[in-house]
């Protein structure tokens, strides 16, 4: 019987946190027979949990830091951004690109032939947290946009993701840096699952 409820209390926590979509604008379909997007990432007004404002959860993370070791801070704060081009964003990329095997649909940054633009606009982070005796995955929750290239004013296509959370392998993510590259592979793999699937 206590098995039993391990279990649904397992699985209901696992639908509870899974990743959700609900569409903002437009229709699926609006996306039947574009090939490529020229694709930009967006990070303003990112919200961070238990925090009032990006700039807070720095100054919080980076006092810590520099209280252990000084100097640490600014190394964070320094990485803390620098990882959106050096790792989310080529890991949203790959992850996308690699579900179409024949080249059906294509993204990429400066994308020079795409007529459309792909724009991911992160709303939240959280880092999570890997401590050795306790865990959890990070998460991001983002707004991936569609428009032609000419007229960014006129959005064809907008979805809204939660809660794409991102882990490694066997536990070994004590990065955060890494942990939420993981969820930008996350939301890319099921934002291309859902655009093979709806546009059908």
């Amino acid at each position: 019987m206590k098995k039993l409820l391990f279990l649904a209390l397992l699985f209901s926590t696992s639908l509870l946190f899974s990743q959700k979509s609900k569409v903002q604008e437009g229709d699926w379909k609006n996306l039947k027979g574009i090939t490529e997007y020229n694709l930009v990432f967006d990070y303003a007004n990112l919200e961070i949990p238990k925090y009032d404002s990006e700039e807070d959860f720095l100054k919080d993370k980076m006092a810590k830091r520099d209280e252990k070791e000084p100097g640490t801070g600014e190394k964070f704060k320094e990485s803390w951004f620098a990882d959106r081009e050096n790792r989310y964003e080529p890991k949203f990329i790959e992850s996308f690109n690699k579900r179409f095997d024949d080249g059906e649909i294509k993204v990429d940054k400066d994308l020079g032939d795409a007529e459309y633009t792909m724009k991911v606009h992160t709303t939240l982070i959280f880092a999570g947290y890997n401590v050795g005796v306790s865990r959890r995955p990070s998460k991001i929750d983002a707004v991936i946009s569609v428009y032609k290239n000419d007229n960014p004013d006129t959005v064809i296509f907008s979805v809204k993701y939660a809660n794409a959370e991102g882990s490694g392998a066997m536990g070994y993510d004590f990065d955060s840096g890494y942990r939420i590259s993981e969820s930008y592979a996350k939301l890319a793999k099921t934002f291309a699952k859902d655009l093979s699937k709806k546009t059908k």
